[in-house]
């Protein structure tokens, strides 16, 4: 255990320093990292994790995040990979509060530009990898397209499920048939279902009691955590979603000036990591008590908890649906439409907010060249591209 707890410390800490470009691009470095270099699932089950965290609210990379660490070394490991994975941007965040007055927006700098050109290039190795082996037919290929279609064409959250939904319908119709004799790796764990039945019940109970709790109490503490803790429960559709729940929050109660908070989004997109680390900033930058460092923890806890909570009560209940053979059917057909759905990512708004003119398509091919063909490592790759824009772009 403490070998396994010490892999996902060091894989997480490093991906939590290398991630940039927003959550598609997340997905497709733990992709890179789990599948194909450490091989600790293989792409089918990993399609499935990316299902999972699509239909839960929440950021779906931190929880891929949680699940990918408590599959290899449970609930503590779970924790550990979400701690390592955010604490690098979360740092960085409350430093930058800190100093908001003497650093500038990072605004469309080429470093910034040359880290949106390596998350092209990232996303896309990501769809071509899984699309070859995920998409081995003409029904999933078809099926993929569809989704991506269907996912530019209905953008946000409610399209991505919706798009799940039908390709676990269509993989269910058409493959039904096909798959017999499945036994599922996963052992029945009655402890396991028990705590995840808890974490449940303990997401639901804090989302309803919370807001009683700060009308009879009148506590800001109090109302601070709600307010983060609700705004992290209820979003869909990946991390920028959630800012403008997050302004309803601070900004119109005087916590945080309207600036102060468009800097620090600024901020954000500039920085590896979950884009939910911004909890962090405004927490140390709030005119009530807790501020500083108490507040940005205590923003952090309560945006990243819903999260946990929710993967960590889904989690077990998913792997015991997916040994079912009609489960599996239908996975065939919802990890077609989870390449559909990067696909798609990848034009919008990957490629439309990487790709600027000619020097970035060029750069773009090029780490795509490197990724995909000369398997040099995507860190190394992202140091790159962000020193040729900070040259060229």
């Amino acid at each position: 255990m403490n070998k396994q707890l010490a892999e996902i410390f060091t894989a997480f800490l490093k991906l939590g320093l290398i991630s940039f470009g927003g959550p598609v691009a997340h997905l497709s470095y733990f992709r890179e990292e789990f599948v194909v270099r450490r091989r600790w699932l293989d792409d089918a089950v990993y399609a499935d994790l990316v299902a999972l965290c699509q239909f839960l609210p929440g950021p779906a990379s931190t929880q891929m995040v949680f699940a990918l660490g408590s599959r290899r070394a449970g609930f503590l490991g779970g924790l550990v990979a979400t701690f390592c994975f955010t604490a690098p941007s979360a740092l960085v965040m409350i430093l930058f509060a800190f100093q908001i007055g003497r650093i500038g927006n990072p605004g469309d700098s080429g470093w910034l530009n040359g880290l949106k050109v390596a998350a092209v290039a990232v996303v896309a190795q990501a769809v071509w990898g899984m699309a070859a082996k995920l998409c081995t037919d003409r029904v999933r290929v078809t099926l993929a397209l569809l989704a991506a279609i269907a996912s530019l064409a209905w953008p946000g959250a409610t399209g991505q499920v919706g798009v799940i939904i039908a390709g676990c319908v269509a993989g269910w119709y058409f493959y039904r048939h096909q798959i017999t004799g499945f036994k599922s790796a996963e052992h029945a764990d009655i402890r396991g279902h028990l705590w995840a039945a808890a974490s449940l019940a303990v997401f639901f109970v804090l989302l309803l009691a919370l807001p009683f709790i700060v009308a009879r109490t009148g506590s800001t503490a109090v109302a601070m955590f709600d307010g983060f803790y609700r705004s992290g429960s209820l979003v869909f559709g990946g991390g920028h979603v959630i800012l403008p729940l997050l302004r309803a929050e601070v900004v119109p109660r005087g916590w945080v000036s309207d600036d102060a908070f468009l800097a620090g989004y600024g901020a954000a997109q500039a920085i590896p990591g979950p884009l939910f680390t911004f909890a962090g900033y405004l927490g140390a930058l709030m005119k009530p008590q807790p501020n500083g460092w108490a507040g940005a923890f205590w923003c952090l806890l309560a945006i990243f908890l819903p999260a946990v909570l929710l993967i960590a009560g889904a989690l077990p209940f998913w792997e015991r649906l997916r040994s079912f053979s009609a489960a599996q059917a239908a996975l065939i057909g919802a990890n077609a439409a989870v390449v559909g759905i990067l696909l798609a990512a990848l034009y919008n708004p990957v490629c439309i907010e990487g790709i600027k003119g000619v020097p970035h398509f060029i750069l773009a091919l090029a780490a795509f060249v490197a990724l995909a063909f000369w398997k040099i490592q995507p860190w190394l790759v992202v140091v790159v591209m962000a020193a040729a824009g900070a040259l060229l772009l």
